[in-house]
């Protein structure tokens, strides 16, 4: 797209470099604006629109190759200029990062310019007689160098906020870990917070049955029956963390192989979906918590054929009767039992 527009005259200066182009950096978009001389003698200015996606950036730097331009000049706006640098970085150009500021306080620059002469239309005639003055900005393995420097301290920032809350919540909980360890974040700490209650505490003493401790952290259906009729209810109420918490729990238990709760999570999802299974493989997980800890034992996952086994005449049924729907004489015979 090829744009006229009025050139700001600069009278009695010297054209510095004859062929430039000035950008103005958008989050979507990339004005760009070039002049160069014509053949006529006087200088040819061209506006075109790219995209911001690298293949549109590829093509603003070869349009700037082939016009021999060698100084481009953009204005430091935000973090929008960065991957546009990238790009355009390399032997044959040299980019200016300009200060909007500095731009609007060349000298014998007017404050009742017209527009068209700030912005892309206007940053090469400034360029062109050498006026702006570019930002710093290092080179390329200087600026990765900075990125990882700068992500560095930000998490050692979050870390720190971390721990203060940690600290903050065990203060609120009459537990002041840092009076017995010196680092409440080193192993001494991390082996005496390994040791507190949570949620449900590991005394599970209070609660009767693992029945009353679902029903305490809400993992059970809700109770809606009128008129002898049980009708399906959303679950009830409990504890929000735990809750939270077992559901997570439930959908990673989801995605293993060869387990029980995986099994589980399968055979209720396709009859409930996956929302409704995972509440229930949530529930199994809190019941088995609670036999663990209640009887001091450890965990023996019961395979994922567990419910196929419990129900086996079930299961050879329900077979059997899909192939008879299809068509089928079905005889069942027992495998040989190896020796």
């Amino acid at each position: 797209m090829v744009v006229s527009c009025p050139t700001v005259r600069k009278e009695g200066m010297e054209v510095v470099y004859p062929r430039c182009c000035g950008l103005d950096v958008h989050k979507r978009t990339v004005v760009a604006c070039l002049i160069v001389p014509g053949a006529d003698g006087q200088s040819h200015r061209e506006i075109r629109t790219f995209e911001t996606l690298t293949d549109d950036l590829l093509q603003l730097a070869d349009w700037l190759s082939e016009q021999g331009v060698t100084h481009v000049a953009m204005e430091a706006t935000g973090v929008y200029w960065k991957p546009v640098w990238n790009l355009l970085e390399g032997d044959t150009l040299t980019l200016l990062l300009v200060n909007a500021h500095h731009i609007k306080a060349v000298p014998g620059r007017k404050t009742d310019v017209r527009d068209c002469e700030w912005g892309p239309e206007g940053t090469p005639d400034l360029l062109r007689h050498g006026l702006p003055r570019g930002s710093y900005v290092p080179d390329r393995l200087q600026r990765e160098l900075r990125e990882l420097t700068r992500y560095r301290t930000s998490l050692i920032r979050e870390r720190s906020t971390e721990v203060n809350r940690l600290q903050k919540t065990l203060k609120g909980a009459n537990i002041t870990l840092v009076a017995v360890a010196s680092n409440m974040m080193g192993k001494s700490g991390w082996e005496i917070l390994a040791e507190l209650a949570a949620e449900s505490g590991t005394d599970l003493g209070r609660f009767p049955s693992a029945d009353h401790l679902a029903s305490w952290v809400g993992m059970v259906p809700g109770n809606n029956e009128s008129a002898g009729k049980r009708r399906s209810g959303a679950a009830r109420k409990g504890d929000p963390w735990l809750r939270v918490a077992l559901v997570q729990a439930a959908h990673a238990a989801g995605r293993t192989k060869d387990t029980y709760l995986r099994a589980q999570d399968r055979r209720l999802a396709a009859r409930r979906g996956k929302k409704k299974a995972a509440v229930a493989v949530g529930h199994a997980i809190l019941v088995i918590a609670y036999h663990l800890l209640t009887h001091q034992i450890n965990y023996q996952d019961l395979g994922p054929h567990y419910f196929a086994e419990r129900d086996r005449e079930g299961v050879k049924r329900r077979l059997v009767r899909r192939l008879e729907d299809l068509g089928y004489a079905v005889t069942v015979t027992p495998a040989p039992v190896a020796a």
